[in-house]
């Protein structure tokens, strides 16, 4: 959910806003501290230094260090490094508490001794629970006991001893495993049933014997459930012994950026990396997704058109054992951390890698890749047709308005949005479904670029930059800027709805809410959507760092905020559906609502823009299509299901007695019952792939399964059933929606 501007030529606003920050810090960094990488304690000080100088100077709001900030900052950070209250004890916390509100203070001398203290403590209360679980799952449980288990950690205290702790640890894994016993219990009556109904079907048609089913007895069963979830913790503490100081300690200073507003973060160099990949959609390297498993890596995807693909060696289900660069020795990777054998992997376009992997058959073989651009096919926009009472439709499905920061001639999601719509007019469609639905966000340009396929030259969105504090200490508001469109035609003048839902976000917000007030579409969907009006930059700390050889990362930084044209803030209250569809969510805040230090909500006077239409011109296509949600029955079950969860959100106390967990289990299974239904729904449409896709899916059997499976999700859609009703009811009525110029 990140709307970030791209550090171009052509936004010189960015470029100045961060220059100004830029040589402030600049005024105040050390010119000649030379640092080297194993010296922790002086890198973690200079990182806090330079941290929270960014903050100062680069925030949208005035970041201020005092005994507020610090009791936030030490509540929200053990929270971070113990959310489960299943580490530190009362006395840890007493011990902690001493500084309370201190941290401000140490933060600005450069002093990390409370991180020190409360990392090298976690690291050993984490060492004496890895004894508690293994002592408590080597016997059975008694299941007969009446005692229970709250799951609402936030509101309980700290165990007051290692004896309460290690007691919560056992109450905890005896209801995961009862959970677990309960779940295997159904799946064997189920296939009990199964067999009763084989039994009698055999008497009317023999069928092929099928080899028989071991139906197990309760101690077995709770016997292999503790030997799974010993494997199960096993595994954790083997992730949380990869993890070294380094990423204990940004989640510290995560921890400080987040007293800022939600959305500004500190990114150590590897999750940058991580950053620009997620927001580009792209990379170099050979094509492949890993998992960590056991001391190796596994094998678990092969990227369909990446060159590991193209190259048809590697296998889903390979295990690496070895990583060579070409012309040097390999590297054994048994044992090696998951992000350090990716590093090797990884590498500039053109460069050879050979891995050393285990087949399935147990074979040993070197395959050879050479590296490229890899591209994340899921992440890029893709559009469908289907046809409904003699009319053709297009959905358009964008799952973040991607952009390369580095490459302005690379592909991003408004240049793609603009392919897409020329592909539906080549097959004539009559309507546009642009499908944002749980998208993010991503770039202001692109989203401001891609607004304007929809609507003639206006303005899109208004953004309004830090007030600024002048040396006598009053404040002036900030400069409003308004992004414009500022090509004149439009692309697709037809009738449009937008979908969106809860966790639209940020981009998303931006044109969902620049076609509501152009009167341009309708948009559809949740409530209201996530309600992030804010706008981030990515600061890159080296810039302000002479004389080192250490990558600090980067801060990804909240500089400005964003409006509608018509005036209002998208930030806490989103953007409100024209027509809103009831889902599992509508009875609960979710979205920046729920979020701790989210900046408020407020507006600014309204751009001067020209509608393109009259403001009545939806009346009765919203009228319609309220009536049909309001006869629906499944739209009536929907809402009647997240009324329910709603309800059951506040039920946190769980029986570990046998019976009464499954009495209380089996009461609760009745009530999911009465809302089977909503997995039945299935409408009568049929979705098809555009002929470039066709041809492409010849050869990439891969991208066949995957649009097979999205467009099997489509018939199950009641969402996208209601948006084509609307869709042909804004058919009738297209003569009015034609664009005013």
């Amino acid at each position: 959910m990140n709307l970030i501007l791209s550090f171009m030529k052509r936004n010189y606003k960015a470029l100045v806003l961060i220059g100004v920050f830029a040589l402030a810090l600049w005024g105040f960094m050390p010119k000649s501290e030379k640092i080297n990488a194993g010296a922790n304690s002086d890198k973690d000080r200079l990182l806090l230094e330079l941290v929270v100088k960014v903050l100062q100077n680069g925030h949208y709001d005035h970041f201020q260090l005092d005994d507020n900030f610090s009791k936030s900052l030490y509540d929200s950070y053990l929270e971070a490094i113990d959310p489960n209250k299943r580490f530190f004890i009362q006395t840890d916390i007493e011990e902690f508490s001493k500084y309370e509100n201190l941290l401000d203070d140490q933060i600005l001398n450069r002093d990390i001794a409370f991180f020190e203290l409360t990392y090298t403590r976690l690291m050993k209360r984490m060492e004496e629970a890895q004894s508690y679980y293994k002592e408590v799952l080597e016997s059975p449980f008694d299941f007969s006991k009446d005692e229970d288990f709250n799951l609402d950690f936030e509101n309980q205290p700290y165990a007051k001893d290692k004896a309460s702790l290690k007691d919560r640890w056992r109450k905890q894994i005896k209801l995961s495993v009862l959970s677990k016993i309960y779940d295997k219990e159904k799946q064997q009556k189920g296939i009990e049933d199964n067999h009763f109904d084989d039994e009698e079907e055999i008497v009317e048609k023999p069928k092929k014997k099928e080899e028989p089913v071991e139906i197990k007895s309760f101690e077995q069963l709770e016997k292999e459930t503790r030997e799974s979830e010993l494997s199960t913790l096993n595994d954790f503490f083997d992730f949380i012994k990869e993890q070294d100081r380094d990423d204990w300690f940004s989640i510290y200073v995560n921890a400080i950026t987040e007293q800022a507003d939600p959305h500004t973060n500190y990114m150590a160099p590897d999750d940058k990396e991580r950053f620009d990949t997620g927001m580009s959609g792209k990379f170099e390297g050979i094509g492949a997704r890993l998992m960590k498993k056991g001391d190796l890596i596994e094998v678990s995807e092969v990227i369909s058109g990446g060159p590991a693909w193209r190259e048809g060696k590697l296998e889903n289900g390979d295990l690496i054992t070895k990583v060579a660069q070409e012309n040097e020795e390999p590297i054994d990777i048994s044992g090696m951390r998951l992000d350090n054998v990716v590093k090797l992997i990884k590498g500039k376009k053109g460069t050879k890698v050979i891995l050393t992997v285990k087949r399935v058959d147990g074979s040993i073989v070197d395959i050879p890749i050479t590296r490229d651009v890899v591209e994340m096919e899921e992440t890029y926009v893709r559009s469908t047709t289907v046809e409904k009472d003699g009319k053709k439709y297009g959905i358009i499905y964008l799952p973040k308005f991607y952009f390369d920061m580095n490459d302005r001639k690379a592909r991003d999601a408004a240049k793609d949005v603009e392919q897409e719509i020329e592909r539906l007019k080549s097959e004539k469609v009559d309507g546009i479904v642009m499908d944002l639905r749980n998208n993010g966000g991503g770039s202001l340009r692109t989203v401001v670029e891609m607004s304007g396929l929809f609507i003639d030259k206006g303005p899109v969105v208004q953004v309004k930059n830090p007030p600024q504090r002048r040396n006598d200490g009053s404040v002036i508001d900030g400069r409003i800027d308004t992004h414009q469109d500022r090509n004149s035609g439009v692309q697709w003048e037809g009738p449009l709805v937008v979908m969106v839902n809860s966790f639209s976000a940020s981009a998303s917000e931006i044109f969902a809410a620049a076609m509501q007030d152009y009167h341009r579409g309708i948009v559809i969907g949740s409530k209201q959507t996530y309600g992030k009006g804010t706008v981030q930059n990515v600061a890159i700390l080296n810039n302000f760092v002479r004389n080192t050889d250490i990558d600090f990362g980067a801060i990804k930084i909240t500089t400005q905020k964003f409006y509608r044209i018509s005036g209002g803030s998208t930030q806490l209250e989103g953007v409100k559906s024209d027509i809103v569809l009831p889902d599992r969510y509508t009875y609960i805040d979710v979205g920046e609502k729920d979020l701790k230090k989210a900046m408020i909500w407020d507006e600014i006077p309204p751009a001067t823009y020209k509608p393109a239409a009259s403001s009545n011109v939806f009346e009765n296509v919203i009228a319609k299509s309220k009536h049909r949600v309001g006869q629906s029955e499944h739209f009536k079950l929907i809402n009647e299901n997240a009324k329910w969860i709603a309800e059951q959100r506040d039920d946190n106390i769980y029986s570990l007695n046998y019976k009464q967990f499954i009495q209380k289990e089996e009461e609760l299974e009745q009530r999911r019952k009465e809302f089977t239904k909503l997995k039945d729904y299935k409408n009568s449409y049929t979705f098809k792939s555009l002929p470039y896709e066709l041809e492409q899916m010849k050869t990439d059997s891969v991208l066949a399964k995957k649009r097979e499976r999205w467009h099997e999700n489509l018939t199950k859609d009641i969402y996208v059933e209601e948006a084509l009703n609307i869709l042909d009811d804004l058919v009738q009525i297209s003569k009015q929606l034609t664009i005013k110029r």
